[in-house]
């Protein structure tokens, strides 16, 4: 089945989570995937907050495959920054193998984050986000 962030936002959080779950790594993506949060899943104010999010803070990821590296899209004005490392392990949520976005040697800044996603359709990857082992939001990535 073919998922859009329309689908996803009305979501719950265990509608999320059994979505992520039900799926596999799917390849490390290459290139720039437009990103949105999803806070407060399920909720009225999921799309307003991944509206705000997305004009002021933070607008997708750039990936480099064959490097095992991305770039986060941050700010007002999109630019890169914030490098993480990207390669396949097993997730926090069930111990399934994953795509792990490690911020932990490569961000001064983003350290203690974690993000892991999951290929969920044609060039649409689920994914979720944890502050130590904390998870904190899910987002999508559409390349």
């Amino acid at each position: 089945m073919a998922y859009d962030v329309a689908q996803l936002l009305p979501s719950t959080q265990a509608k999320l989570d059994a979505l992520f779950t039900a799926n596999d790594a799917g390849p490390i993506p290459n290139g720039e995937g437009k990103g949105t949060a999803i806070i407060a899943p399920g909720t009225v104010y999921s799309l307003e907050i991944a509206t705000l999010i997305n004009h002021f803070a933070w607008q997708g990821k750039v990936f480099d495959a064959a490097k095992g590296l991305l770039k986060n899209h941050i700010g007002a004005f999109g630019l890169t920054a914030i490098l993480a490392r990207v390669y396949k392990g097993p997730s926090w949520l069930d111990s399934k193998e994953c795509i792990v976005l490690d911020y932990s040697e490569t961000s001064v800044v983003a350290h203690r984050i974690r993000d892991e996603i999951r290929l969920i359709g044609p060039g649409f990857y689920l994914g979720k986000v944890y502050w130590d082992r904390n998870r904190l939001i899910d987002f999508c990535l559409q390349f």
